[in-house]
């Protein structure tokens, strides 16, 4: 296949899956009682209202020319206030898990699309499986890296719901340090990741990336 066009497509099904999870963010929390994000119009599919320079296009662009292993990226986070929310402490943690949840389904549904191709012997050809495990493949990376407990990554929000208040001063000290931790995991750490992410696209995908 055109290599070209796959990474475009690729480029194209990263920058909907990052919109598709911030969405996810505020629609979870309009839904606890915190209607910011509504108010901001951010509950909107429109890519303008949701792209970042760095995250939806310098990385991915790095990324690919570096040739990592791992494609991903992410849009402009949805504002929301946890004081609007009823219990902040648990729904700020559902609010984080939103995310990666809707990334998951995702992948799950294309890749019951590329798996049935593949159990029908690929009638339409390898390319449409092709495409759909592109989908499932980029939407684990994204599910997974974003569910590392290091701010401002959902994993981090999602831990500390669970954790004891008392545990706000570790929180407070990740975050202030949380982006530094995050770009050097970017550049040094993703090959502690890869084994899980092509795992799950061994279970969920057709298996021909």
């Amino acid at each position: 296949m055109n290599s070209v066009l796959i990474s475009i497509f690729q480029l194209i099904v990263l920058l909907f899956s990052v919109i598709i999870h911030e969405v996810s963010h505020g629609a979870m929390a309009y839904r606890l009682g915190d209607p910011t994000a509504k108010n901001a119009g951010r509950l909107s599919l429109n890519p303008l209202k949701h792209l970042d320079a760095f995250g939806s296009f310098l990385l991915p662009l790095m990324l690919f020319i570096l040739r990592s292993p791992i494609l991903f990226g992410w849009a402009k986070p949805v504002p929301f206030n946890p004081l609007n929310l009823k219990n902040p402490k648990r729904d700020g943690g559902l609010v984080g898990l939103a995310g990666p949840a809707s990334n998951l389904s995702i992948a799950v549904i294309f890749g019951l699309f590329s798996k049935s191709l593949a159990l029908a012997g690929f009638p339409f050809g390898p390319a449409p499986a092709i495409f759909f495990d592109i989908i499932v493949l980029i939407n684990i990376m994204l599910a997974v890296f974003n569910l590392i407990p290091v701010p401002p990554l959902d994993g981090s929000k999602i831990l500390f719901a669970f954790l004891p208040q008392s545990a706000g001063k570790y929180q407070l000290a990740l975050e202030r340090y949380g982006i530094f931790i995050l770009l050097f995991f970017i550049f040094f750490g993703l090959r502690f990741i890869s084994p899980i992410i092509y795992g799950l696209y061994k279970i969920l995908g057709s298996g021909l990336l």
